[in-house]
């Protein structure tokens, strides 16, 4: 009886937590969705960053498939209020949680790790997580719109166009950023006076150049790039990210103002520019600094095993005095083969044997 009392309030209490983070979920994509849509280009509803899309496929990847009716709910509270019609707002949720959790499975299926510290969880990110799991969201959108009447159907490519880089951005600028945050706030006291010293001069200068490049009448946004690789080399991933973010955020009051290179041009125009740029910056600050993660992470891994091995050579030096408390030729053989990462050959017959 009190076991069965105490299985129905762990299954209560699971239960309490979920529903918690369900609406947790909701209200930061709710939130987010609030300040990206201060941006939009095309009815009230589509920019050229959709935050929420990128915090949607965040929480997916820490708190699991579970949470996906929160990004729903938090979707439908969202564009209730902007959307044309019933139907609209209904279609344009589904697509919401549906490319979310279409990049979540494709990530999982790879094997994605959410540390990216591998050149491969980069690209998986970019390529399945943004590109490819966000089809569905700008499709199943720009569809609903031109069904509701709300859109024609001669625009449904240039917004399709709009919402799928706009969602894209949300995964390249944001769930990198939230995923970072997860694994770094721990090791932050541990920064030395320097290493901050150098923080505040990078953030300081590629505002600095962000702000002059995206302000003069010169296209100068090139300018940005050695900033981005700096933050990779010296801050990997925490860096990139942060650096990527202040970047593109900037480039995008830039180009919803029509300052700077984004003046005297027609919408298309500035939006192959401003995604195009946003695109490049992302790709370069990410996929940098997962190589640089994945070179140190090979490098501390190496000298590990050399230490290791300088410990097990030492002690069969020890060992040359027949001394009884160090270990048989054969143990030291397979801890040297198991400091490698080798398996003992196996055993093969002598010439001439039968």
């Amino acid at each position: 009886m009190m076991e069965a009392l105490r299985g129905q309030s762990t299954r209560l209490r699971g239960l309490a937590v979920v529903s918690l983070q369900i609406l947790m979920v909701a209200a930061a994509y709710l939130v987010a969705a609030k300040l990206g849509l201060r941006q939009e280009l095309v009815r009230g509803q589509v920019t050229p960053l959709w935050p929420p899309t990128g915090i949607a496929l965040a929480c997916l990847l820490l708190l699991g498939l579970r949470i996906w009716p929160g990004i729903t709910l938090g979707a439908f509270l969202v564009n209730v209020a902007i959307g044309p019609t019933a139907f609209a707002v209904v279609m344009i949720s589904v697509g919401n949680t549906l490319a979310p959790v279409c990049a979540y499975l494709l990530l999982t299926h790879v094997g994605f790790r959410l540390t990216l510290d591998r050149l491969r969880d980069a690209l998986a990110l970019v390529f399945l997580g943004a590109l490819v799991g966000m089809l569905v969201s700008a499709t199943i959108g720009a569809g609903a719109l031109v069904l509701s009447g709300a859109l024609e159907p001669a625009n449904f490519w240039p917004t399709w166009s709009v919402w799928w880089t706009g969602d894209a951005m949300g995964v390249l600028v944001c769930t990198p950023l939230l995923l970072v945050i997860r694994h770094t706030y721990r090791s932050l006291p541990g920064v030395t006076l320097s290493r901050w010293v150098e923080a505040v001069a990078l953030l300081v200068s590629i505002t600095v150049v962000t702000v002059m490049a995206t302000s003069s009448s010169i296209n100068l946004l090139f300018l940005v790039f050695p900033f981005l690789i700096w933050a990779a080399l010296r801050f990997e991933l925490v860096g990139a990210v942060v650096c990527e973010l202040l970047v593109t955020t900037i480039a995008i009051l830039s180009a919803a103002h029509g300052s700077g290179p984004f003046a005297e041009h027609d919408l298309f125009t500035n939006m192959v520019t401003l995604q195009a740029f946003n695109g490049s910056a992302a790709l370069t600050a990410l996929l940098l600094a997962a190589i640089i993660a994945e070179r140190n992470h090979a490098h501390k891994n190496i000298r590990q095993v050399c230490d290791r091995l300088t410990e097990v050579m030492s002690r069969i030096e020890r060992g040359q005095g027949l001394d009884q408390s160090s270990p048989p030729q054969g143990e030291t053989a397979q801890e040297i083969r198991r400091i490698l990462g080798r398996s003992p050959r196996p055993t093969t017959r002598a010439d001439g044997e039968r």
